[in-house]
């Protein structure tokens, strides 16, 4: 009997120092699951914000366009280096390493960062037929690709913005259960 009175403490001390051994490792990873998803709110956010300047100072530009206010020839050089700029902001932002169910918010801005290229590349279209086109049908048709091309930046900047904001919506959970919420939508 006196054994098993010595004996039963130390039970007790291994079965609570396994207990706060498995809460300890699931802290750690809720905690490494933070730091991941707060990094890519950090990295989704800033990526999203120089995308967001580019693309409204080119949108400003080529609305100038669009109202007469400003010659097609001054903004080629522009539309060049916008397109240059968006091509390396799609490039960036698939290379981002996402939580596994930010996946999809990654490939949805690199998407749309992609649209808003082959947007800029009708309006650089609609441009170059405007500076050479002197009136008639090619004016028409340079007047119709750079108001398309325009409507679609517009259009791409707001689905850019929309999942920029679920990335900055998305909470840290542990990764047994993430791996579960992800099974579950698919």
């Amino acid at each position: 009997m006196e054994q098993l009175l010595v004996f039963l403490p130390i039970v007790a001390f291994l079965i609570l120092a396994t207990l706060f051994g498995l809460f300890l490792r699931r802290a750690g990873r809720l905690v490494a699951a933070t730091r991941d998803v707060e990094r890519f709110r950090r990295q989704a956010s800033d990526l999203v914000s120089r995308a967001e300047k580019s693309l409204s100072e080119i949108c400003n530009r080529i609305d100038a366009v669009r109202r007469g206010q400003l010659s097609a020839a001054a903004v080629g050089d522009d539309l060049t280096a916008s397109i240059d700029a968006v091509e390396r902001y799609a490039a960036e932002a698939r290379e981002l390493h996402p939580p596994i169910d930010g996946t999809r918010i990654r490939d949805d801005i690199a998407g749309e960062l992609e649209r808003a290229k082959r947007a800029l590349e009708m309006v650089e279209h609609g441009v170059t037929i405007q500076a050479s086109a002197r009136a008639g049908a090619r004016e028409l048709e340079a007047q119709t690709a750079i108001k398309r091309g325009y409507l679609n930046v517009l259009h791409a900047r707001e689905a850019i913005a929309r999942h920029s904001a679920a990335a900055a919506a998305m909470v840290a959970m542990d990764p047994a259960r993430r791996a579960g919420a992800a099974r579950r939508t698919i």
